[in-house]
């Protein structure tokens, strides 16, 4: 199994109490990975600690300093943008900074990037599941992929998953910077737009922890954003139109 030129995408604000133990973990995976952190100038000196690691591993470690708080969707592709046009990035993965999304997981989510375009850490598989998170939390996440996989047509059973693995071809296929959503809603975009050109798409199990420490991103206004992008997808959809396809290659 190679993991050659992985990167793992971590946007972060506020992660001071994380990051120094992600990277850590990332570092030290049976796998070779390597991390950007896309950081939004979090006033806890999440950034400095991030500079820290990528001036003692300057090959692996990459810092993308933004003014402000920005927005998970554009850190996202402020995070793939230094994937695809500074380092030799074949895969870019995305992950939490809080260990909701556990490192372990990573070389089954390689190993099974060989047969697909795309791998979901998913809690919806068998196998999958959430500790620790609030009854109202697990069931905005059920209902929230409930609507998208029927609405949007999407076959992925965990729709709103952070942690994915890319493969390079699939985000060079996507128009990043014409992505409307912003937040979490971002995730269902990009899910639908992979879809919509055919890419394949695989899910490994994965049990989704609530953060540790700090406190969660998620707001009533990320939850109206969701239903927004939903809807505005659907009309997408009926409209119909297709996008552009995927040379069919054999992954690398």
């Amino acid at each position: 199994m190679s993991s050659a030129g992985t990167y793992v995408v971590v946007p972060t604000y506020n992660e001071a109490d994380n990051i120094h133990e992600l990277i850590t973990q990332l570092l030290e995976l049976p796998v070779k990975v390597s991390v950007i952190v896309v950081d939004d100038n979090s006033p806890d000196g999440t950034g400095q600690i991030a500079d820290d690691y990528a001036d003692r591993y300057p090959e692996r470690v990459f810092v993308v300093h933004r003014p402000g708080k920005l927005g998970l969707g554009t850190a996202y592709i402020a995070g793939f943008n230094k994937a695809i046009n500074d380092l030799p990035a074949s895969r870019i993965m995305t992950m939490d900074a809080d260990f909701s999304h556990n490192p372990q997981y990573i070389p089954a989510m390689i190993t099974l990037s060989q047969e697909k375009d795309i791998v979901i850490g998913s809690r919806y598989v068998s196998g999958g599941g959430s500790r620790n998170c609030s009854w109202k939390r697990i069931f905005l996440s059920k209902g929230a992929n409930f609507v998208a996989r029927t609405v949007l047509g999407l076959k992925a059973r965990d729709t709103t998953a952070g942690f994915r693995l890319y493969h390079r071809k699939v985000l060079s296929s996507i128009p990043l910077d014409d992505i409307f959503s912003n937040g979490y809603s971002f995730l269902v975009e990009m899910l639908y737009m992979c879809q919509r050109r055919g890419w394949t798409i695989g899910e490994v199990p994965i049990i989704f922890e609530d953060r540790r420490k700090g406190q969660t991103k998620i707001s009533r206004q990320e939850v109206i954003k969701a239903q927004y992008t939903v809807f505005r997808l659907f009309v997408r959809r009926l409209r119909g139109g297709a996008p552009r396809q995927p040379s069919r290659v054999k992954t690398q």
